[in-house]
């Protein structure tokens, strides 16, 4: 994981995966390249370990799906924590928020806004959808 820390700061991507013994950076913002692999190119996710910069419950709730196994993130929401785990998904972070926020600083991060009634990582996932395909 020390490796995946280094990367993720010394590249300034959002997200780095170690999949099948190499690792890859990832640039686009929020879930899109979560949501991308889940449903394209799942084994990248199944058994992988990962570092990213912010994780709300929307990405925690992509990772849990796609069988991720270790995640690092410099700041983790409770809610996306707490489905982590639940999951058991091994989880370290440098801060735990009460929520994340959105880029503006003005009001929650919409996708953790849309996530936070949803019990589970199954229920999160349409409502992703829906937002990033813009008819939320």
């Amino acid at each position: 994981m020390e490796l995946l820390k280094e990367i993720l700061d010394r590249e300034g991507c959002s997200l780095v995966i170690r999949s099948q013994g190499k690792e890859q950076c990832y640039w686009k913002r929020g879930v899109a390249d979560l949501l991308f692999l889940l449903h394209n190119e799942p084994d990248e996710l199944h058994q992988a370990q990962l570092a990213d910069k912010v994780i709300g419950k929307g990405a925690a709730a992509l990772m849990v799906l796609g069988g991720v196994i270790e995640v690092y993130a410099h700041v983790i929401s409770q809610p996306a924590l707490q489905l982590l785990e639940d999951a058991g998904v091994s989880v370290s972070y440098s801060q735990c928020v009460e929520h994340i926020i959105n880029r503006a600083g003005t009001d929650w991060c919409p996708v953790e806004k849309l996530c936070r009634s949803a019990a589970t990582a199954e229920e999160c996932l349409p409502l992703i959808e829906q937002f990033l395909s813009g008819k939320l």
